[in-house]
């Protein structure tokens, strides 16, 4: 399994249930990597999207305690135990674990790679990705050269778990 995110010097990646900044590059590498794959997230990460509504073009499962939830186009499953089960039907290398910051902290566990997006500011946020810098068992694997949005310089970094 892999997770995919972008985040700010102080690790931050939202703020008010929305991103912090939509980098166009980012987005775009966003796509590129989870097109045609499952796509796994809290409920209030999908409702965060344009609509409300799945991401086109994946498959999207959504982990929510609600069990009351539905939604047209995605699979909602209720517990670790459930999603774990049902991620079974899928190759571990097509899934990618997109947020918010309890379903990142509930999977990161499982995942082997981590694609960050690491923006060179800090902003005000209120959730959170684990600092993999400072975690036991990840490392830098690859890191792209600083990029430029406007005035904001930001990396692509692939870590891997040791």
């Amino acid at each position: 399994m892999q997770t995919i995110v972008a985040v700010d010097k102080n690790w931050g990646i939202g703020k008010d249930n929305k991103l912090l900044v939509s980098i166009p590059a980012d987005m775009k590498f966003f796509q590129g990597e989870t097109m045609g794959k499952v796509v796994v997230m809290g409920r209030k990460t999908l409702e965060s999207f344009p609509g409300g509504r799945p991401l086109v073009g994946r498959t999207n499962i959504v982990l929510t305690r609600n069990t009351e939830y539905r939604v047209k186009g995605a699979q909602v499953v209720h517990s670790q135990e459930g999603l774990l089960k049902e991620l079974e039907k899928y190759p571990p290398e097509d899934v990618y674990v997109i947020g918010g910051d309890s379903v990142y902290e509930q999977l990161l566990p499982y995942c082997d790679t981590a694609h960050v997006t690491k923006i060179d500011f800090a902003y005000e946020a209120d959730s959170f990705f684990p600092d993999l810098d400072q975690m036991e068992g990840w490392e830098m694997t690859e890191a792209s050269e600083e990029q430029t949005y406007f005035d904001l310089e930001y990396t692509f970094v692939k870590y891997e778990r040791v």
